[in-house]
């Protein structure tokens, strides 16, 4: 490959971070969370299940952040960040977070909730990368439904918004799709003509959950017009009490 010809590329991380706490709540480990993520050194990060606020947990726990745990996890690693509110509450709310090292040019939320059931959204960023790219990275965040109909129902909102994004830029739909019954790609494939990374090179979806011992195949990391290598899960001795979900990385090139 000639340095003319040289692809410019980055790494991406997904977790559901079970908003900071370990699996049934027992213990809040967003600080160790932080610096997990910050060893795998990823350009940017996708979250779900992220607090915006809880005023309860902010009296309650000695080590709570002063700040909201997306800009907590962000730090002084990731510059720029967005969160798209999803669910609210008395105590306060959580979405869908991006972290991003390079800019974030303008990012929105889509409802994709079904009415009368939880809360669920599309977190959407434009993020401008420095050459030789020549196109603007469009980054989804994504956290679907419990139900199947709903999914589907979802899968479908997603394709036509993929579908209204700009033809030669490159897409990354990334998160938490609850899809254990693996019928999201061929509907993702056929619908927006994107292609699931691990599925490309090992079959199958990789196995997230329960993070302890891996059973269901729900997150998943989709890509566009962009080249896809070394996806993994993240070593499960490490990771495994920090959330409920095991974490996916990947290196893109575009």
């Amino acid at each position: 490959m000639t340095k003319s010809s040289a692809l410019f590329s980055l790494r991406i991380l997904t977790i559901n971070t079970h908003k900071g706490f370990t699996t049934f709540n027992r213990r809040f480990v967003l600080p160790q969370l932080r610096d997990a993520i910050r060893s795998v050194n990823p350009d940017i990060v996708c979250l779900q299940e992220v607090l915006g606020e809880h005023e309860i947990h902010a009296l309650n726990i000695a080590d709570w952040p002063q700040t909201s745990h997306y800009e907590f996890l962000a730090d002084a690693v990731w510059q720029d960040y967005a969160y798209g509110q999803n669910a609210v509450y008395s105590e306060g709310h959580h979405g869908n977070a991006i972290l991003s090292r390079y800019s974030i040019i303008r990012s929105e939320n889509r409802d994709i909730s079904i009415p009368g059931h939880e809360k669920r959204g599309l977190l959407h960023c434009e993020i401008a990368l420095p050459a030789p790219s020549a196109h603007p990275l469009h980054i989804i965040c994504a956290h679907l439904g419990l139900r199947e109909r709903h999914r589907q129902i979802q899968l479908g909102m997603l394709s036509r918004f993929v579908n209204t994004l700009p033809d030669a830029c490159p897409i990354v739909v990334a998160g938490d799709f609850n899809d254990w019954r693996q019928r999201a790609n061929p509907l993702l494939r056929t619908g927006a003509g994107l292609e699931e990374i691990f599925t490309r090179d090992r079959g199958r979806p990789a196995r997230t959950f329960p993070a302890r011992f891996p059973l269901l195949r729900l997150d998943r990391i989709y890509i566009k017009n962009a080249a896809a290598s070394a996806p993994r899960t993240l070593s499960l001795r490490e990771w495994r009490h920090l959330s409920d979900h095991a974490p996916l990385a990947v290196e893109i090139a575009l």
